[in-house]
């Protein structure tokens, strides 16, 4: 409870503010003391504003959730035998002693703050005009249905918390003792908290010109969207995948997005910092040169490494700092295979927008293959120097075109359009030739896996696509080869279905005696 209070004090008193955006001159906030605070809007706002901060805060957890275990990275060593990171996560190697996170991966603490949020601006704060209260509430909702999403989708059924109780002196210990709920009543508390969400925002139409690093109409839909594709589609023990009608629900949220946003011609300027808030952006989180920024140094080379001991496509030796990184790369802590990086075709733009591929020798060698990503690269700053200021993309209009082409998959409705939709930007000139024809359920389905998968690498999908999609009967591409790279074998075999899931740490179990554990790692 300690660490609780103090991250509480930490919060009101704002020592810790998320931007510094120009667009929304979101400056950090003087000082608040718990007596004075939730007095005026401008408090209200600065909140919100701390609520955004928290969730960049837990940037992280898209990618170490949502894309580590999805097969697509090397384990062990890296290309320039530096030693590669979250190996037993990489490899799904997990038992109740090796749970790869801790402590419900720290979301409580933000899901308290967002508690905090609602019961002051829902039932307090008075000042608020009825507009004002129905879009900070349509946000808070929204953030705290993402939380639990994230949380439900890595364990299942989770505790479900919504008071604040420690604020008015009349917590025990035994009050935060709370046990986990079931997967059902979990998924049910998700949808109930989206559609808080979504009815906040009623009378508003959604809109490509807004501030894309703040929570909007468009974000909720996708996460609506997400939501009822996912409770339509994937059975854990405690929950049985309810087919059809979530997926029309699912389709509807996507209806009002789709057309609303474009896909950017050039793929890689959708990651550039000289081009944030562009079309195609849905929902980012904003990282800011001195103010906070990423760990996309981690998948980039060191030049003492690179320059003049690797060689590029031509076959000759690399002799300078391709990138342009400074000196600043990482210790290349995460990398992609050849299997993965080779199912790209070479008219892909994707491919060279995303990865630098080099080689140990100069006759190309694919065991000596090696590549960076390239999309977290960032931008050269007033001195000259490289920093990590790329915005986490949380949501972009090809997710919206790709989620549809999986609900009107699984609706029996044609959904090669929606693939080819992003093909054409993909391959430009070359589209004819790569387009997608219609097929029955499992070829689409591995079709828009596959896709997906070319498309937002780093983004954090991949881990959660294949426990999501579906083979021909019905079962998760967790467990099927062809979703594999290499198509070989499985990223878990069916016997190992509880690893769909992830194992609650011993400490985090020990703290909380009402606390079972997840079914299979008992």
């Amino acid at each position: 409870m300690k660490k609780i209070a103090n991250h509480i004090v930490l919060w009101i008193a704002f020592m810790v503010v998320l931007m510094s955006c120009d667009s929304l001159n979101l400056a950090p906030e003087d000082y608040f003391g718990s007596g004075n605070f939730w007095k005026n809007e401008a408090q209200v706002n600065g909140a919100l504003i701390g609520l955004h901060a928290d969730l960049r805060r837990s940037y992280f957890m898209f990618y170490h959730l949502g894309e580590i275990r999805g097969g697509t990275q090397r384990v062990g060593s890296s290309s320039l035998n530096t030693s590669l990171h979250y190996a037993n996560e990489r490899s799904n190697l997990f038992d109740k002693d090796r749970t790869g996170i801790r402590n419900w991966y720290g979301l409580y603490d933000n899901l308290f703050q967002v508690n905090h949020f609602i019961d002051q601006v829902e039932n307090k704060c008075t000042f608020l005009s009825d507009e004002s209260r129905k879009n900070l509430l349509a946000q808070a909702y929204g953030f705290r249905a993402l939380y639990y999403f994230m949380l439900y989708k890595t364990y299942g059924g989770v505790p479900i918390v919504t008071e604040t109780e420690i604020l008015n002196g009349k917590a025990t210990a035994e009050k935060f003792y709370v046990e986990r709920a079931t997967p059902q009543a979990t998924m049910e508390f998700i949808k109930k908290d989206i559609l808080k969400s979504e009815e906040y925002y009623a009378g508003k139409t959604v809109s490509n010109n807004y501030p894309k690093m703040m929570w909007s109409k468009a974000a909720t839909l996708m996460l609506k969207a997400e939501i009822y594709l996912w409770a339509a589609k994937v059975s854990i023990q405690g929950y049985t995948a309810t087919g059809t009608d979530d997926l029309k629900v699912a389709k509807t949220a996507l209806n009002e997005v789709v057309g609303k946003f474009e896909l950017l011609k050039d793929f890689g300027s959708i990651f550039s910092t000289s081009n944030r808030n562009n079309k195609e952006l849905v929902f980012t989180l904003h990282f800011a040169d001195r103010e906070a920024t990423n760990n996309a140094s981690s998948f980039l080379y060191q030049q003492a490494l690179f320059v003049g001991q690797v060689y590029g496509r031509n076959g000759k030796k690399i002799e300078n700092d391709t990138l342009n990184l400074k000196g600043t790369g990482g210790v290349f802590r995460s990398e992609y295979t050849y299997d993965f990086w080779k199912t790209y075709d070479a008219a892909d733009q994707r491919r060279d927008a995303t990865f630098l591929e080099y080689y140990g020798d100069s006759l190309l060698t694919a065991s000596k293959f090696g590549c960076v990503m390239k999309k977290g690269v960032g931008s050269i700053n007033e001195n000259n120097n490289r920093v990590y200021d790329a915005d986490i993309i949380i949501y972009r209009y090809a997710d919206a075109l790709l989620m549809m082409a999986e609900v009107s998959n699984g609706l029996g409705e044609p959904c090669a359009d929606y693939i080819n939709q992003v093909r054409k930007r993909a391959y430009g000139k070359h589209y004819e030739e790569h387009s997608y024809k219609e097929s029955d359920f499992a070829t689409n389905e591995l079709a828009i896996l596959h896709e997906r998968d070319k498309e937002f690498v780093w983004e954090g999908k991949r881990w959660f696509d294949v426990v999501r999609m579906r083979d021909a009967s019905k079962n998760s591409l967790a467990f099927s080869a062809s979703a594999n790279y290499p198509a070989g074998s499985p990223l878990i075999s069916a016997s190992e279905k509880h690893k769909l899931l992830w194992p609650l740490d011993i400490g985090t179990m020990n703290i909380n005696p009402l606390l079972k554990q997840t079914p299979g790692y008992e």
